[in-house]
């Protein structure tokens, strides 16, 4: 079984040509060779690469060209704006690009957009429509996030990051799985899938990070591994750990067997997306 990151963003430097739209805490680039070296350094075969909204908004033209210069190694998603009034054909051209296998929406304190904001309705039928999972990022709203879930059970979610707020700087917080039994709820949700990604950046414990199994294994249990996609958030997550750091404590645990860690690291990612990656390209 290949292993696959459900979820990395690659982006060049800030320059006039592509300008960042933030500057985040992250590094100066990581360009999408530069995550490829960083996966092939510690066998990772493919990745989800999320087009970073913090820095391009709603522009995926770097994730379109880094999948076309690494066809075998990334799938691409692109987010999505619920104020567009014409988003159903972004995602209907979106659809047709080579290598997606995505969209993207938010529910965030930054947005400050309410729960039944139309634009999610809009893309949600979408979504359904052109037959694209919906990457959903609702960390601290998750009650809202669970509205939108459930106003629209034909439309296929990919649950962000665990649903749990997870911190761009150390220390976690100091209560960093406060909304785990909800996540745990959700699960119940038939048309959901979750990202157990970023997972590192919750621990209170160096690494290899080993407080984090116990919250985990709860999750797993609920959603089942063929529901749950690991993944490394990197570079979000660059401040807490570093991308091998983000992938060994997986690989090495003795808290999955092999047949579940290939599921989790892998198998379910396959699954959610319809992707695989190919070696070589």
């Amino acid at each position: 079984m290949p292993i696959i990151d459900s979820q990395v963003h690659a982006y060049e430097a800030n320059t006039p040509k592509r300008p960042w739209h933030n500057v985040p805490n992250w590094p100066d680039h990581v360009t999408g060779d530069e995550m490829v070296a960083a996966m092939d350094k510690v066998g990772v075969d493919g990745a989800i690469f999320i087009s970073a909204f913090s820095l391009y908004q709603y522009d995926a033209s770097y994730a379109v060209e880094v999948q076309r210069a690494h066809p075998g190694r990334m799938a691409i998603v692109k987010p999505v704006d619920p104020d567009n009034p014409g988003v159903a054909d972004v995602v209907a051209e979106w659809k047709k690009t080579p290598g997606a296998v995505g969209i993207r929406i938010f529910l965030r304190d930054e947005e400050k957009r309410a729960a039944d904001d139309p634009g999610f309705d809009r893309i949600c039928k979408a979504a359904v429509k052109y037959d694209l999972p919906v990457n959903f990022l609702f960390w601290g709203r998750v009650d809202e996030g669970m509205q939108i879930i459930d106003r629209h059970p034909d439309t296929r979610f990919i649950v962000d990051h665990l649903g749990i707020l997870q911190p761009r700087v150390p220390p976690a917080p100091a209560e960093p799985w406060a909304d785990l039994p909800k996540i745990l709820e959700l699960a119940k949700r038939p048309n959901a899938v979750i990202k157990v990604s970023g997972a590192c950046t919750l621990s209170k414990a160096p690494y290899p990070f080993p407080d984090i199994w116990d919250p985990l294994k709860r999750v797993f249990d609920a959603w089942g591994f063929e529901r749950c996609l690991w993944g490394t958030d990197w570079t979000r997550a660059f401040a807490v750990v570093n991308y091998e750091q983000a992938v060994k404590p997986f690989l090495e645990t003795k808290r999955l067997s092999d047949s579940e860690r290939a599921m989790l690291m892998g198998g379910a990612c396959t699954k959610a997306y319809g992707w695989s990656p190919t070696k070589g390209s």
